[in-house]
Parts: C-alpha cells; structure tokens; sequence
C-alpha cells in the first residue's frame, strides 16, 4: 500500500470551468484508495503551505492532475509550486547544480489534458516539431529532478475542447493507473 497525494491543478477561467479536470481528479483519487492512502489538495480551493510540505513528505507518490495552459501548468499551480517547494524541506545547496533534492525516496506522475491533437506530437511535421509528450512537459520534469524525485510513466487526454471523450479518457485513466501503479 503507498501513499499518495493528488493534486488538482485546474485553474478556473470562464472558457474553463474544468470539469474534466475534476471528473478525472476525483476519479483517480477514487480509483486509487481502494488499495492506497491517499490525500488529495485541490488548488483553486487554497492551501496552507505547511500542510502541504507534509503531504509531500509522506507520499511515496505525487500525482499532478493539470490542464496544460499556453504549454505549462496554470499560474495557481506555479504559485504552489513556487510557495510551498522550500529550501531545507524539498531541496538543499550541492557542489552541482540541481542534485540538492531531498525528496529522492518519491515519484511522480504527470496527467494532464491538451486541446492539442495527439498528432501534434511525435511527427517532424507536426506544431512540436517531433517532439514527444514528456519533451513537451520537459520543464516540469526538470523541476522534480531538481527535487530529487523519480518519474511515473506521464498520461494525457488529447485534443479535450474539440474532440471531448470523457468515458474514453476516464477508462484509459484508470488503465494507466493499474498498468503503472496496481
């Protein structure tokens, strides 16, 4: 049994009410404490930073529920990220750069949702260049090597406005979530 925390990371902004954030959110977190401990903190409801730091230092798992916004997380969640993150609890000064973290005994997961294709990735010709998904989320995987984490397998619902799936996208959530964590 492991301990994890969910983190909803939606934003609300009036052409995003983020229901299929939620729907995915709270399903993950049902899903999961059928066999896990889990905690789950949902950003746009407030947070106390200290309370926080010590989710994260029980998790053995992270998992980030977000929107991808303009190619990153929305501010609200940067500005957890930014405030709840501190110097002495989730990282240290090292001789080179970035091996400070001090969460090296935990992992995480990235699952968001794009309102771009999934053709849009892994094709030369396509708007990321080749590029895949993680390539993609490059910075946020950056920022948990730097805290010393280890990643889970990412997931992502594609092309959510346009082409919204959400039976489909809850079932290959929860497959994700066996196939990855059990």
């Amino acid at each position: 049994m492991k301990n994890i925390l969910i983190i909803n990371g939606h934003q609300k902004y009036e052409s995003s009410a983020g229901k299929l954030n939620h729907t995915l959110f709270e399903h993950m977190a049902s899903f999961l404490s059928k066999h896990h401990q889990v905690q789950t903190t949902v950003i746009q409801e407030g947070y106390h930073i200290e309370a926080e730091q010590q989710k994260f230092l029980w998790a053995d798992i992270v998992i980030y529920q977000t929107p991808i916004y303009w190619f990153s997380v929305p501010g609200l969640l940067k500005t957890y990220m930014d405030e709840v993150y501190a110097y002495g609890t989730f990282f240290k000064g090292a001789d080179q750069y970035g091996r400070g973290g001090m969460l090296t005994d935990k992992k995480y997961m990235l699952s968001t949702t794009w309102n771009a294709p999934e053709k849009a990735f892994n094709d030369p010709a396509q708007f990321f260049n080749g590029s895949s998904l993680d390539e993609a989320l490059s910075h946020l995987h950056r920022i948990h090597s730097f805290l010393g984490m280890t990643p889970i397998e990412s997931f992502t619902c594609y092309d959510v406005i346009k082409n919204p799936q959400i039976d489909i996208f809850v079932t290959n959530l929860e497959q994700h979530l066996q196939a990855t964590l059990g």
